[in-house]
């Protein structure tokens, strides 16, 4: 089989199919219409699927060629993310308040095209093709319930793509190891008796021991974890108080971590408590200090990760690879690969000349859809290589 012959004849399907997903965006364990969307092109392709976690799809794809029991998992993601959406295409949101800025439309586009592909020519392999349409990914549900649901079920390896726009258009970027963060989240409530602003020595301020536990917590990252390892520690929230003369008898924080390391990621719920109950100490205040472990760094294998290349390689030639440095996001793809062996590739998305180059969440966010021919070439060609291998 010629793959990227074959799936340059379903751009056009491809694009269509990505333009009427785009238009249903729906937010995570919430896909009902881009799940019946999905399942209606399976079953116009005679492949048959089942429902898994709630809103997901599982289907096989058996090859006739032979006999084996080699199972291969391809991965896309399928809901949407909480933005309004602010393109004015005719296909833009219909669904006010969610579109699909993160390029989940064109990863369901992908994987459907290479899902025709591979079942019109199930008599040239042997093994089998598994589709998980997962949902849920934005909020780092969805591939846990896969899992705990027999997804993965017999599966030798998980192949899953992201269309990125730090990536220009017609190139890849695929490594070995660790390639994006872990997502955890804490939240901390800093406590003491409020009183009036002009008496401050009559209360305990809050606000204050706020904002010296959000500096300090900075020491963490600079003084406690070696230099050598990538560590963020951001709060993206604070309330607190209702008047400019009123100190507040609580301040809430609430912030997200991230990091390549599991052991850093293991150790930082107590580096960041000693901080802050050392700091709130010294304050008079307290405090309740709550850390949510969410998503593990994602980590390709490496034996993977080589047949990508050997894959890009064979379908485009030497010069697709793009140089792209780890990234901080976050992808509970990283769940799959902690189970069994796996790669995670970023296909890019961008296109200057056609003013695509707005990044992931953006209320502007665009995809050249150029990219759905080479994503699903990538799908369909991992696959195939890995049956055969």
């Amino acid at each position: 089989m010629d793959i990227k012959v074959l799936l340059t004849a379903e751009k056009e399907y491809m694009v269509a199919i990505r333009r009427k997903l785009h238009r249903f965006p729906e937010g995570g364990m919430k896909e009902f219409k881009t799940s019946k969307i999905l399942k209606d092109e399976l079953t116009s392709f005679g492949i048959e699927w089942r429902s898994i976690a709630e809103t997901g799809i599982v289907a096989d794809i058996k090859g006739s060629a032979g006999s084996s029991d080699k199972i291969v998992a391809l991965r896309a993601d399928i809901d949407a993310v909480k933005v309004q959406e602010l393109n004015e295409f005719e296909f833009k949101s219909e669904h006010d308040g969610y579109c699909h800025a993160c390029g989940h439309d064109g990863h369901m586009a992908s994987l459907l095209g290479a899902a025709k592909v591979i079942a019109a020519n199930k008599d040239k392999f042997s093994g089998t093709v598994r589709l998980l349409f997962q949902p849920a990914e934005e909020i780092l549900e969805g591939a846990k319930k896969i899992i705990g649901e027999g997804g993965l079920e017999g599966v030798g390896e998980i192949f899953g793509i992201h269309l990125l726009p730090d990536v220009p258009a017609g190139l890849l970027a695929v490594a070995p190891g660790s390639r994006m963060s872990s997502s955890d989240f804490f939240d901390v409530e800093i406590k003491g008796p409020g009183g009036h602003g002009g008496f401050p020595h009559k209360t305990v301020d809050t606000v204050v021991a706020a904002s010296s536990v959000v500096m300090n917590m900075q020491h963490v990252v600079s003084r406690e974890i070696s230099p050598m390892e990538p560590l963020v520690i951001t709060v993206g929230k604070i309330t607190g108080g209702t008047k400019g003369n009123v100190v507040p008898s609580s301040v809430f924080l609430q912030g997200t971590t991230r990091c390549f390391s599991e052991k850093v990621r293991d150790e930082l719920p107590e580096k960041m408590e000693r901080v802050i109950s050392n700091t709130v100490k010294s304050y008079r205040a307290d405090y309740e200090f709550k850390y949510y472990r969410k998503v593990p760094p994602m980590v390709n294998d490496d034996g993977c990760a080589a047949r990508v290349e050997k894959v890009a390689m064979k379908l485009y030639g030497n010069e697709v690879i793009f140089p792209l440095d780890r990234i901080t996001g976050a992808e509970d793809f990283a769940f799959y690969v902690k189970e069994v062996p796996g790669v995670f590739v970023f296909v890019g998305s961008s296109n200057a000349a056609k003013g695509i180059d707005y990044p992931l969440h953006s209320d502007r966010y665009d995809i050249d859809e150029d990219a759905l021919e080479m994503s699903a070439a990538l799908y369909a060609q991992y696959a195939l290589d890995f049956l055969a291998a």
